[in-house]
């Protein structure tokens, strides 16, 4: 018997990858405010990652239609926000945290108890490079995400009595559109290429692995080295 994933996010880009492949193996639960990607072997709910109660009724439905829960990737959310300080509005900034980091929070204490009765868990929460390094004008996006990092650490510890444990990956620069890429994108990273979505997949499968409940709290960045990078003005 398949056990259940639940992968918020599903309807493009990382969470699309995440949802396509783990179908395979898992029974997968996907969430996004978007339209049903119509994913194969994923059975798809609409919800609203900053309205709790949405999020409640969705996770209640879940529970009605499913046994429990394994796995849950937090990985849903608003994937960027560029706009200067000057000209972006205390709610916007608190739209972003709502959806971002607050619906990561809800998601994860609902998926507590789909998981109550179960000997295993892990719960995945895709934060980003940009929670330790940024470019102007991402003060809404990076501070969610540098959220999340915090709240993984925090719900590890407070989780240390139940077999799940708590982990957050931070990807750089992941290549999900049809936008041609040029030699210099490539170059700039350490190793040599921008990433892709499959590049998080098997991040995921790390430390989704049963074996592997010794990771816990760690917050994996997976850039390419490019957070490790010195970089000057020419």
């Amino acid at each position: 018997m398949k056990q259940t994933m639940i992968i918020t996010g599903v309807s493009q880009g990382i969470g699309y990858a995440l949802a396509s492949h783990f179908a395979e193996t898992y029974e997968v639960i996907g969430l996004d405010i978007e339209t049903d990607p119509q994913l194969e072997g994923v059975t798809f709910f609409n919800v609203d990652l900053g309205d709790p109660e949405s999020i409640a009724q969705t996770f209640t439905a879940i529970a009605e239609r499913f046994e429990g829960a394994h796995v849950l990737i937090n990985n849903g959310g608003i994937a960027s926000l560029e706009k200067p300080m000057t000209a972006l509005d205390v709610e916007t900034f608190k739209r972003v945290i709502d959806v971002n980091l607050v619906g990561t929070f809800a998601c994860a204490k609902a998926f507590l108890t789909l998981n109550e009765s179960a000997e295993y868990g892990r719960v995945i929460n895709i934060a980003s490079t940009r929670a330790l390094q940024n470019e102007p004008d991402w003060e809404a996006y990076g501070a969610s995400k540098g959220g999340i990092v915090a709240l993984t650490h925090s719900m590890a510890v407070s989780l240390a009595n139940r077999p799940i444990t708590v982990n957050a990956i931070s990807p750089g620069w992941i290549h999900t559109s049809n936008e041609a890429l040029r030699d210099v994108d490539h170059l700039q990273h350490p190793s040599g290429r921008v990433g892709e979505p499959k590049d998080i997949v098997r991040a995921v499968t790390y430390l989704i692995d049963p074996a592997n409940d010794f990771v816990n709290g760690h917050n994996l960045i997976v850039d390419g080295g490019m957070t490790k990078k010195m970089i000057y003005e020419a």
